[in-house]
């Protein structure tokens, strides 16, 4: 755990145009920076940097923030992360509290782990410089098309045919034997020397999602090794299943274009990335698997698999397909024609022909798989039928109710059925595999519980096989309550606009104090208004209103609070904050400004109505609510539920007399 005090260094140290201008090129206007915004495309800059505030805002696509929350959204990583990544920045020491021995020691061996493979990248990169690296792995990479540059970026190489080359070179600098076996670097022979794992081979570094060199993929230039690619066994720092070639170079534009395109090869990425389509990632060597699925999903929700047109290419692709679906993601399938890769398409045609090739020729999946297996049924009823039970049971795999029912009409209607018989599938097919989910968790549970190893006769569905649960979406500002919501949103922009200042009622008020210097503040007014222990209906925005008074119980001033919320590991938190506080925002109460001329005496007038109106809503919601429960109600219920509501519709009454006459007094 990083201390708070450290915590606060960083950000305090952390300058916002600084941090900013490591991604984009800042112009200054004023006394604030502009540029094109990071985080979407767009032609004219809407993104303003403002020094003295601390703060970022993007007035494009909506988001903003501190630097470490600059940070957050750009590296897509965690608070903790970001908090690491400025620390590294500014050379702040980070020394960690409450850490075990045993943490420790397993924190100091993957660094050094890390450091290993980093040492390993610079010798694979520096044996390209002279000798066979220079005369054999230089020459393939500039026949392949790789250009120095995309050499360097990627920090590629070549991995000598010496049998110690990297274990020497590792040894003389002092990194320990351990280590280098521990990282999957070398191998240890029957007399217990070490032979360098890679040999002989282009080397392709494996980054890690924040940029560490974690693995390598090596390939052959000999056409008599059977082995053509020789990937990093699975080590304390890399799972093969967990990671993507590219992702570190792509996940940006990834999450800027919102879609991300798939391929299979080393080359095929890399090639790619040169030609200007940098939102490309490859699978590392392995079948498509749902935790690299999850990766990419953290960026965006939209993946393009671009396979080769053949028939390997096909098939690949339609495997990788349910366990895409499975997670929530929109998937397209792109072909290239046959005979071609990415690397030799891309090799071929200019960006933007590239481009267009994909945008005309990408099918939705249902779509391809479709056209696929109605040209293998040619005709034969049987075959078409298990065509549809087959595109039915990928349906299944979507977890949202609403794109199952889309693509279930969409696949009845092209095939002249019921729409009702393809739902029976889905929903047979679902019940199914949650039945395979629960019988496999039930199994490991009992092997958890007596503790044996797994059986080899158990078959354990994989998550690819098992439908998703049905997302929990966590309330946003766009996704509020109908009735509450505007009146919740009210209350947090006084709180995030004015929560500090003072309350100065005249002594004829019915919420003056009695005491000239008993002046409550609008954070401690609507607080009072909540002393019921009240809570708002959306989740985003009680946890905005919890954050809120933390940090104002804490003493931080209003500047500060904001700042500080703006850099909130939940990023809901973040948004609300930024359109509620960095945004024109319009009240849904009625406005004074006619008659108000200062601030002071505009937050006399509107803090109060603005509660009044929420007191009034929330007895709507309860009104509402009762409404709906009163046809299913019993006669014993039915008189205590019209008599509740006779009494709320009373008490609403009475509330908006009284902000009548409030209104008349200003």
């Amino acid at each position: 755990m990083i201390p708070q005090e450290t915590v606060n260094l960083i950000l305090d140290t952390a300058q916002i145009a600084d941090v900013v201008s490591d991604y984009v090129t800042l112009k200054r206007r004023g006394a604030n920076f502009v540029a094109c915004c990071p985080f979407h495309n767009e032609k004219t800059p809407s993104f303003y940097v403002s020094p003295s505030k601390g703060i970022y805002k993007c007035f494009g696509c909506g988001k903003a923030g501190t630097a470490v929350g600059f940070v957050m959204e750009q590296e897509h990583c965690s608070y903790v992360e970001a908090l690491r990544y400025l620390a590294r920045k500014y050379h702040i020491e980070i020394v960690e509290e409450e850490e075990s021995a045993e943490e420790i020691a397993r924190r100091q061996r993957s660094e050094s782990l890390l450091l290993v493979s980093e040492f390993a990248r610079k010798f694979f990169s520096e044996q390209l410089q002279g000798g066979e690296g220079r005369a054999v792995g230089y020459q393939y990479y500039r026949s392949r098309g790789i250009e120095d540059a995309t050499i360097e970026r990627w920090g590629l190489g070549w991995a000598p045919s010496a049998r110690t080359g990297l274990v020497d070179a590792a040894r003389a600098a002092g990194y320990k034997d351990e280590y280098l076996l521990g990282a999957g670097l070398a191998v240890q022979n029957e007399d217990g020397s070490l032979a360098d794992k890679f040999r002989e081979r282009v080397m392709f570094p494996i980054h890690s999602v924040s940029g560490r060199v974690i693995a390598f993929s090596g390939r052959t230039l000999r056409a008599d090794n059977p082995a053509k690619y020789v990937n990093s066994p699975e080590t304390e720092i890399y799972i093969k299943s967990r990671n993507l070639l590219g992702i570190y170079f792509a996940k940006s534009d990834i999450a800027r274009e919102d879609r991300c395109i798939l391929v299979e090869g080393n080359v095929d990425v890399v090639m790619m990335h040169q030609l200007g389509i940098t939102n490309v990632v490859a699978s590392c060597g392995t079948s498509l698997t749902v935790e690299q699925v999850r990766l990419i999903k953290k960026f965006t929700e939209n993946i393009t698999i671009m396979y080769d047109g053949d028939s390997a290419g096909i098939h690949a692709a339609l495997r990788g397909i349910p366990m895409v679906l499975a997670e929530g993601m929109n998937v397209h399938v792109v072909l290239l024609p046959d005979g071609d890769d990415p690397d030799s398409f891309s090799r071929k045609h200019s960006r933007d022909e590239v481009r267009e090739y994909i945008a005309q020729n990408e099918k939705d999946f249902i779509v391809f798989k479709t056209d696929l297996l109605l040209s293998e049924a040619a005709g034969d009823p049987l075959k078409k039928a298990g065509l549809i039970n087959d595109i039915a049971d990928t349906i299944a795999q979507i977890p949202d109710a609403v794109k199952r029912s889309t693509y279930a009409e969409a696949t009845a209607q092209q095939f002249g059925i019921e729409v009702a018989i393809l739902f029976d599938r889905i929903n047979r097919t679902r019940r199914k595999l949650q039945e395979d989910a629960l019988k496999a968790a039930e199994r490991e549970e009992r092997r958890r519980r007596n503790d044996l190893p797994p059986s080899a006769y158990d078959t354990v569905v994989s998550d690819a096989q098992q439908p998703a649960p049905e997302p929990v979406v966590q309330p946003t500002i766009q996704e509020e309550n109908r009735i509450l919501g505007p009146s919740e949103r009210d209350l947090l922009y006084f709180l995030l606009r004015h929560g500090c200042d003072e309350l100065d009622f005249e002594s004829d008020s019915d919420y003056y104090s009695g005491n000239e210097q008993d002046k409550p503040s609008v954070a401690d007014f609507i607080r009072d208004a909540f002393s019921d222990g009240t809570r708002m209906a959306n989740s985003a925005y009680a946890a905005v209103y919890d954050a809120f008074y933390a940090l104002y119980d804490e003493g931080y001033g209003q500047q500060e609070i904001v700042k500080r919320m703006l850099d909130a590991p939940d990023r809901r938190i973040a948004e609300v904050v930024s359109q509620l506080s960095t945004e024109k925002y319009q009240l849904t109460v009625e406005a004074f400004e006619k008659s108000m001329t200062t601030t002071a005496s505009w937050l006399v007038a509107q803090v109060p109505r603005a509660i009044l109106g929420y007191a009034e809503r929330r007895m709507q919601d309860r009104y509402e609510t009762l409404r709906r429960q009163l046809p299913d109600a019993t006669p014993e219920q039915e008189p205590g539920i019209l008599q509740e509501m006779v009494k709320i519709q009373a008490a609403q009454r009475r509330i908006k007399q009284r902000m009548g006459r409030e209104k008349n007094t200003k």
